[in-house]
């Protein structure tokens, strides 16, 4: 326990300077931006002397080392600033995350449930079924999901279950468990077709190995070897990836979130950039890199605790 906590701790300082680049990068963009945040905020009449009033009251006037210095102080003491945007003038950032985030959990949550609910039956299927039918029907399944881009998936499904058999809500505002369906089979069915594969890999490299030969040769079920033996083995590197994924449904959350207008951070960083309302995009783009950070990390840790051979030290 004591090297896992030291290992923690380790990966946290490491993850540190990384998230203080992409605040830069951002910041560095944001900055570079053609447009004015401003002008979306000012009165429709403003003259030139309240529009720069209004610059010098949101520090937007200061060269660009020194808005990043003030923002690096802010984020140091916990503040990430205050939105610019119209509808949510003068309020916290933090305080919109915080609105938000639990959108984006639950929709990652459920889309996570989704891609491992598929890929990890359908790659045991199509391993048990090498170069038969049902395994080229579930690899023409994994290409055309990885293959096809969240948001396109999204419309069609959109079109199919909500506009064609009213099956499902068309927007993710409506509440309940139905509004969150549609977002998150879209999030998850891409990472399905990856599960599925790595899946498919795994079990038939297990399947093959002497140890699976000599249980059957004792006379042992078949279903007893596959889902007690084969399976205990061939699903740690789903496992292992697990935390990967996180990366992957922050990355499609935020197009998601926008196809089905689904009211979390994703959106939110949409709208603040088509506003430029640049205190949230950068607090959004925190958090999100937070995110991978975290992902990579239980990733880690997944492959150390699952494989006796790898060591935390």
């Amino acid at each position: 326990m004591a090297d896992l906590i030291s290992y923690v701790i380790r990966k946290l300082l490491l993850a540190i300077p990384v998230i203080f680049l992409a605040t830069f990068i951002v910041f560095l963009m944001l900055y570079m931006t053609p447009g004015d945040p401003i002008l979306a905020i000012a009165p429709p009449h403003a003259s030139v002397d309240e529009l720069q009033e209004l610059r010098e009251q949101y520090g937007f006037d200061q060269p660009f080392l020194i808005q990043y210095g003030k923002f690096l102080e802010r984020l140091l003491q916990g503040d990430l600033g205050q939105s610019v945007s119209t509808g949510t003038l003068n309020v916290d950032v933090s305080y919109l995350l915080m609105q938000r985030l639990p959108k984006t959990l639950e929709l990652m949550a459920i889309g996570l449930t989704i891609s491992y609910s598929l890929g990890i039956p359908l790659g045991i299927l199509s391993a048990l079924n090498q170069n038969s039918w049902k395994d080229r029907s579930v690899m023409v399944f994994t290409l055309v999901a990885y293959a096809m881009p969240s948001f396109w998936l999204g419309i069609l499904l959109l079109l199919l279950l909500s506009v064609q058999f009213h099956i499902l809500p068309a927007e993710g505002t409506v509440g309940g468990l139905s509004s969150v369906l549609l977002p998150a089979l879209t999030l998850g069915l891409g990472n399905a077709a990856l599960t599925t594969r790595m899946m498919r890999s795994s079990m038939l490299e297990v399947v093959r190995q002497d140890f699976i030969t000599q249980l059957r040769s004792r006379g042992l079920p078949e279903r007893e070897v596959i889902f007690r033996h084969a399976l205990k083995n061939a699903i740690l590197p789903v496992v292992t990836v697990i935390g990967l994924d996180i990366g992957w449904f922050v990355a499609g959350a935020v197009i998601v979130e926008t196809v089905f207008q689904w009211p979390g951070i994703g959106l939110l960083v949409i709208n603040s950039i088509s506003s430029h309302d640049f205190p949230t995009v950068q607090g959004c783009i925190l958090l999100l890199a937070f995110f991978v950070v975290i992902g990579n990390l239980v990733a880690d840790i997944l492959y150390a605790l699952v494989d006796p051979r790898v060591r935390l030290g």
